[in-house]
């Protein structure tokens, strides 16, 4: 069962494991102030193990670019919005990664990527893109960059 995230008392609760554990719960609440902000919904995640078909899709997606991401996932959740598909995957590294899809042809589709504060850039990650900063008072500095996706899922 999925568990709201809440974005006044930031937890850690699943994610424990993290080196970066409370700056990784303070992306995880800056993500779920976002859609209460911008679409009145709750986000709520669930074990990584619970949600294997959506950890599944977004490495599936990520292959597009050759990219496989070593850390251990965490937590996932996945949300319909009018006809876009938002997937997201917290990483025991401290990554978060989106999928943005719109299911109309031509709608938006890219990946998001953002770093807690703390962590190392990852392998898999740090020859392929640059990334941008940017202040959040839930999670500190995140690091973030996209790519737009070109294949159908």
């Amino acid at each position: 069962m999925a568990t709201p995230v809440d974005f006044v008392n930031v937890s850690t609760a699943g994610l424990e494991t993290s080196p970066v554990a409370d700056a990784l719960a303070g992306l995880r609440a800056n993500e779920a102030r976002y859609f209460k902000n911008k679409y009145d919904i709750v986000f709520a995640t669930e074990p990584a193990a619970k949600a294997k078909a959506l950890v599944d899709y977004v490495a599936k997606v990520l292959l597009e670019r050759d990219i496989v991401i070593a850390s251990k996932p965490l937590e996932a959740t996945e949300m319909l919005i009018d006809t876009v598909r938002w997937t997201y995957v917290f990483y025991e590294s401290g990554l978060s990664v989106n999928v943005l899809y719109d299911l109309e042809p031509g709608g938006k589709r890219a990946v998001g990527f953002k770093l807690s504060m703390g962590m190392d850039m990852p392998e898999e990650l740090a020859s392929k893109f640059k990334f941008a900063r940017q202040k959040s008072k839930l999670a500190g500095e995140i690091r973030g960059t996209f790519f737009v996706v070109k294949g159908e899922y």
